[in-house]
Protein backbone atom coordinates (compact mmCIF):
# COMPACT_ATOMS: atom_id res chain seq x y z
CA UNK A 1 0.00 0.00 0.00
CA UNK A 2 1.14 3.46 -1.17
CA UNK A 3 1.66 6.28 1.61
CA UNK A 4 -1.28 8.24 0.19
CA UNK A 5 -3.31 5.30 0.13
CA UNK A 6 -2.49 4.57 3.53
CA UNK A 7 -3.17 8.12 4.98
CA UNK A 8 -6.48 7.78 3.04
CA UNK A 9 -6.91 4.70 4.76
CA UNK A 10 -6.59 6.06 8.33
CA UNK A 11 -8.52 8.99 7.46
CA UNK A 12 -11.40 6.54 6.19
CA UNK A 13 -11.69 3.18 7.41
CA UNK A 14 -13.62 2.07 4.50
CA UNK A 15 -11.01 2.78 2.35
CA UNK A 16 -9.14 -0.38 3.94
CA UNK A 17 -8.71 -3.07 1.45
CA UNK A 18 -11.52 -5.88 2.67
CA UNK A 19 -13.01 -3.40 5.09
CA UNK A 20 -16.61 -4.39 6.28
CA UNK A 21 -18.66 -1.89 7.89
CA UNK A 22 -20.13 -2.79 11.45
CA UNK A 23 -23.21 -1.55 10.30
CA UNK A 24 -24.18 -1.67 6.50
CA UNK A 25 -25.61 1.04 4.65
CA UNK A 26 -28.34 -1.90 3.65
CA UNK A 27 -29.65 -2.21 6.58
CA UNK A 28 -33.44 -1.49 7.26
CA UNK A 29 -35.10 0.03 8.88
CA UNK A 30 -32.04 2.61 9.85
CA UNK A 31 -30.91 2.68 13.58
CA UNK A 32 -30.80 0.41 16.51
CA UNK A 33 -33.21 -1.99 16.49
CA UNK A 34 -33.73 -1.05 20.38
CA UNK A 35 -34.95 2.71 18.94
CA UNK A 36 -37.35 1.05 16.61
CA UNK A 37 -38.69 -1.53 19.91
CA UNK A 38 -39.28 2.07 21.57
CA UNK A 39 -40.46 4.11 18.30
CA UNK A 40 -43.24 1.27 18.18
CA UNK A 41 -44.02 2.00 21.77
CA UNK A 42 -44.40 5.16 21.21
CA UNK A 43 -46.66 5.08 18.55
CA UNK A 44 -48.80 2.43 20.39
CA UNK A 45 -49.05 5.06 23.17
CA UNK A 46 -50.51 8.11 21.04
CA UNK A 47 -52.62 5.67 19.21
CA UNK A 48 -54.05 4.65 22.13
CA UNK A 49 -54.40 8.70 22.67
CA UNK A 50 -55.58 9.53 19.99
CA UNK A 51 -58.45 6.99 20.26
CA UNK A 52 -59.61 7.72 23.30
CA UNK A 53 -59.65 11.72 22.30
CA UNK A 54 -61.66 10.57 18.64
CA UNK A 55 -64.20 8.45 21.08
CA UNK A 56 -64.99 11.17 23.45
CA UNK A 57 -65.37 13.80 20.71
CA UNK A 58 -68.27 11.46 19.17
CA UNK A 59 -69.66 12.07 22.68
CA UNK A 60 -69.19 15.85 22.65
CA UNK A 61 -69.34 17.42 19.30
CA UNK A 62 -70.65 20.28 19.74
CA UNK A 63 -68.06 20.79 23.33
CA UNK A 64 -65.22 19.88 21.06
CA UNK A 65 -66.19 22.14 18.10
CA UNK A 66 -66.72 25.04 20.55
CA UNK A 67 -63.28 24.63 22.17
CA UNK A 68 -61.63 24.20 18.69
CA UNK A 69 -62.07 27.83 17.51
CA UNK A 70 -60.59 29.24 20.81
CA UNK A 71 -56.98 27.22 19.78
CA UNK A 72 -54.14 29.52 18.04
CA UNK A 73 -54.64 27.10 14.75
CA UNK A 74 -52.16 29.50 13.25
CA UNK A 75 -49.55 28.70 16.12
CA UNK A 76 -49.96 24.88 15.43
CA UNK A 77 -49.61 26.08 11.97
CA UNK A 78 -46.28 27.83 12.54
CA UNK A 79 -45.10 24.78 14.41
CA UNK A 80 -45.91 22.52 11.78
CA UNK A 81 -44.06 23.86 9.40
CA UNK A 82 -40.98 24.40 12.06
CA UNK A 83 -41.35 20.40 13.00
CA UNK A 84 -41.34 19.17 9.37
CA UNK A 85 -38.09 21.13 8.25
CA UNK A 86 -36.45 19.78 11.24
CA UNK A 87 -36.83 16.88 10.07
CA UNK A 88 -36.24 17.67 6.72
CA UNK A 89 -32.81 18.99 7.93
CA UNK A 90 -31.75 16.19 10.13
CA UNK A 91 -32.77 14.14 6.62
CA UNK A 92 -29.75 16.32 4.92
CA UNK A 93 -27.52 15.86 7.74
CA UNK A 94 -27.50 12.07 7.54
CA UNK A 95 -27.37 12.56 3.45
CA UNK A 96 -24.53 14.26 3.99
CA UNK A 97 -22.45 12.00 6.49
CA UNK A 98 -23.29 9.19 3.81
CA UNK A 99 -20.93 11.42 1.79
CA UNK A 100 -18.40 12.20 4.52
CA UNK A 101 -19.22 15.59 4.51
CA UNK A 102 -18.88 16.12 7.99
CA UNK A 103 -19.32 20.38 7.97
CA UNK A 104 -22.26 20.27 6.34
CA UNK A 105 -23.84 17.49 8.06
CA UNK A 106 -23.11 19.13 11.77
CA UNK A 107 -24.49 22.58 10.42
CA UNK A 108 -27.65 20.96 9.15
CA UNK A 109 -28.64 19.01 12.17
CA UNK A 110 -28.06 22.95 14.25
CA UNK A 111 -30.87 24.48 11.75
CA UNK A 112 -32.53 21.17 12.31
CA UNK A 113 -32.55 21.96 16.23
CA UNK A 114 -32.98 25.37 15.68
CA UNK A 115 -36.31 24.96 13.76
CA UNK A 116 -37.32 22.15 16.90
CA UNK A 117 -35.82 25.14 19.10
CA UNK A 118 -38.63 27.21 16.96
CA UNK A 119 -41.13 24.91 18.37
CA UNK A 120 -40.56 24.74 21.87
CA UNK A 121 -40.83 28.80 21.79
CA UNK A 122 -44.17 28.65 19.61
CA UNK A 123 -45.76 25.79 22.29
CA UNK A 124 -44.58 27.55 25.63
CA UNK A 125 -46.32 31.16 24.39
CA UNK A 126 -49.74 29.15 23.34
CA UNK A 127 -49.49 27.23 26.83
CA UNK A 128 -48.68 30.50 28.74
CA UNK A 129 -51.98 32.42 26.29
CA UNK A 130 -54.17 29.54 28.00
CA UNK A 131 -52.84 29.45 31.47
CA UNK A 132 -53.39 33.53 31.92
CA UNK A 133 -56.95 32.63 30.82
CA UNK A 134 -57.27 29.95 34.04
CA UNK A 135 -57.73 27.24 31.68
CA UNK A 136 -56.11 23.95 33.06
CA UNK A 137 -56.82 19.78 33.03
CA UNK A 138 -60.07 20.19 34.68
CA UNK A 139 -61.51 23.19 32.59
CA UNK A 140 -63.34 21.08 30.49
CA UNK A 141 -63.11 17.39 28.69
CA UNK A 142 -61.49 19.15 25.49
CA UNK A 143 -59.01 20.89 27.30
CA UNK A 144 -57.98 17.80 28.91
CA UNK A 145 -56.98 16.12 26.02
CA UNK A 146 -55.61 19.19 24.50
CA UNK A 147 -53.23 19.74 27.75
CA UNK A 148 -52.56 16.23 27.67
CA UNK A 149 -51.64 14.71 24.48
CA UNK A 150 -49.37 18.28 23.32
CA UNK A 151 -47.77 18.60 26.69
CA UNK A 152 -47.03 14.50 26.19
CA UNK A 153 -45.81 15.25 22.80
CA UNK A 154 -43.93 18.63 23.58
CA UNK A 155 -41.92 16.33 25.98
CA UNK A 156 -40.92 14.18 23.26
CA UNK A 157 -39.91 17.12 21.20
CA UNK A 158 -37.77 18.10 24.73
CA UNK A 159 -35.94 14.33 24.46
CA UNK A 160 -35.48 14.71 20.69
CA UNK A 161 -33.64 17.70 21.03
CA UNK A 162 -31.75 16.20 23.56
CA UNK A 163 -31.07 13.64 21.28
CA UNK A 164 -30.48 15.60 18.25
CA UNK A 165 -27.63 17.70 20.52
CA UNK A 166 -25.92 14.71 21.67
CA UNK A 167 -25.25 13.54 17.94
CA UNK A 168 -24.67 17.20 16.91
CA UNK A 169 -21.65 17.04 19.56
CA UNK A 170 -20.82 13.50 18.21
CA UNK A 171 -20.36 14.87 14.92
CA UNK A 172 -18.53 18.05 15.56
CA UNK A 173 -16.10 15.35 17.00
CA UNK A 174 -15.54 13.09 14.27
CA UNK A 175 -17.40 10.58 15.96
CA UNK A 176 -19.42 9.49 12.30
CA UNK A 177 -18.67 9.03 9.46
CA UNK A 178 -19.76 7.27 5.73
CA UNK A 179 -18.20 4.03 7.22
CA UNK A 180 -20.46 4.18 10.29
CA UNK A 181 -23.16 6.73 11.02
CA UNK A 182 -25.40 4.30 12.72
CA UNK A 183 -25.70 6.39 15.88
CA UNK A 184 -26.77 9.21 13.99
CA UNK A 185 -29.70 7.64 11.85
CA UNK A 186 -30.99 5.94 15.04
CA UNK A 187 -31.20 9.92 16.26
CA UNK A 188 -32.83 10.85 13.31
CA UNK A 189 -34.96 8.01 13.34
CA UNK A 190 -36.75 9.05 16.80
CA UNK A 191 -36.89 12.49 15.78
CA UNK A 192 -38.51 11.79 12.47
CA UNK A 193 -41.30 10.01 14.86
CA UNK A 194 -41.58 13.18 17.15
CA UNK A 195 -42.16 14.58 13.46
CA UNK A 196 -44.85 12.25 12.31
CA UNK A 197 -46.62 12.59 15.58
CA UNK A 198 -47.37 15.97 15.65
CA UNK A 199 -48.22 15.65 11.71
CA UNK A 200 -51.31 13.10 13.26
CA UNK A 201 -51.95 15.44 16.41
CA UNK A 202 -52.12 19.42 14.52
CA UNK A 203 -55.38 18.21 12.10
CA UNK A 204 -56.71 15.76 14.92
CA UNK A 205 -56.89 18.30 17.72
CA UNK A 206 -56.64 21.78 15.98
CA UNK A 207 -58.32 21.44 12.66
CA UNK A 208 -60.93 18.13 12.05
CA UNK A 209 -64.12 19.07 12.92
Amino acid sequence: MSAAELQLSEKNPAARPGFVSPHPASLYPPGDLAIWVFILAELLAFGIFFAAYAITRMHNVALFDEMQLTLDRRAGAINTVLLITASWCVARAVAAIKRDRTVASQRWLLWGMIAAVGFVVVKLFEYKAKLSLGINLATNTFYMFYLSLTFFHFMHVLLGLAILGAVWLKTRQGGYSAADHHGMETGASYWHMVDLVWIVLFPLVYVMR
